[in-house]
């Protein structure tokens, strides 16, 4: 499942921990982990003090993974935090991005020039976010956002393909719907269609899927359900990025907008796995 993960680590935060956790989980295990620290732009004239520093926080930070060295590949860079996390997840290939967040709303992100908020708009890749004020609890339930999309099929895919590794782990399907609407007699509501193929795709993956129907706006409901569920890991569904055209612009098209996977990400109760649509499927 993964093959290339890259661990995007400022030396704050908890994405150590949470990826000790994730390497319990044998498909992450057998993956390649990849440790980016940058240097910044503005180093200048102190360029080998910060590069010296950054070598100090590399290795406590593979301390704290518990790894040999030989086990992960480090890589120091200089540049702009976030176009270089970009980069370097393509040069790796990456598979899956972990990076630590502060939860600032999407007009926050913008103003302090918030590098996992640019990583998450403009990545094609998953993405797994560890907000620094969350208590990382080891994975065991899972919640998936079920929605009937073709990139909520992969979310669902890859939510089965990590439980299904955890013994006793468990997973949630919920589905939000604006409203009820009541499906006419002896028939199904949409609702109950969407949740229906979502159990039967879980089953042909060897994963027993809790289907759960909610009401409400759905990124409020998406969080307040994992509260309740006490869940450990959200995975969802986001389609909402920027065109690439505007990869350059400041994403004011949205601030007075709502974003669903914004709006997870900073809320959520817990790390959330973003799962992107592909380039080639837009």
């Amino acid at each position: 499942m993964f093959r290339n993960v890259l661990i995007a680590d400022s030396g704050k935060g908890h994405v150590e921990e949470m990826v000790r956790m994730l390497r319990e989980i044998s498909v992450v295990r057998e993956a390649r982990l990849n440790l980016l620290h940058v240097v910044p732009e503005q180093a200048g004239e102190d360029f080998q003090e910060h590069w010296q520093e950054a070598a100090g926080i590399v290795a406590a930070a593979v301390g704290r993974l518990r790894l040999d060295p030989s086990e992960i590949n480090t890589i120091i860079r200089q540049g702009d935090t976030k176009q270089t996390v970009l980069k370097v997840a393509e040069e790796l290939n990456a598979d899956l991005i972990v990076m630590g967040s502060r939860g600032l709303s999407r007009l926050q992100s913008i103003l302090s020039n918030s590098a996992s908020q640019y990583v998450f708009q403009l990545s094609t890749r998953p993405m797994l976010l560890v907000r620094d004020d969350l208590y990382v609890r080891h994975i065991n339930k899972l919640m998936v956002a079920v929605d009937g999309t073709g990139v909520g099929d992969d979310a669902l895919r890859l939510a089965c393909e990590l439980v299904r590794e955890i013994p006793g782990g468990t997973l949630t399907g919920i589905h939000v719907t604006r409203q009820d609407i009541t499906p006419s007699r002896g028939g199904k509501s949409p609702a109950d269609e969407v949740l229906e193929r979502a159990v039967q795709r879980a089953r042909s993956l060897g994963v027993t899927l809790q289907p759960v129907h909610r009401t409400g706006d759905v990124g409020r409901t998406v969080c307040a359900a994992a509260e309740e569920l006490k869940s450990d890991l959200v995975v969802i569904a986001s389609q909402d990025r920027r065109p690439v055209v505007a990869k350059a612009l400041v994403d004011l098209d949205r601030l007075l907008g709502s974003s669903v996977s914004d709006y997870i990400r900073v809320h959520a109760p817990a790390p959330v796995l973003l799962v992107r649509e592909p380039e080639g499927r837009r």
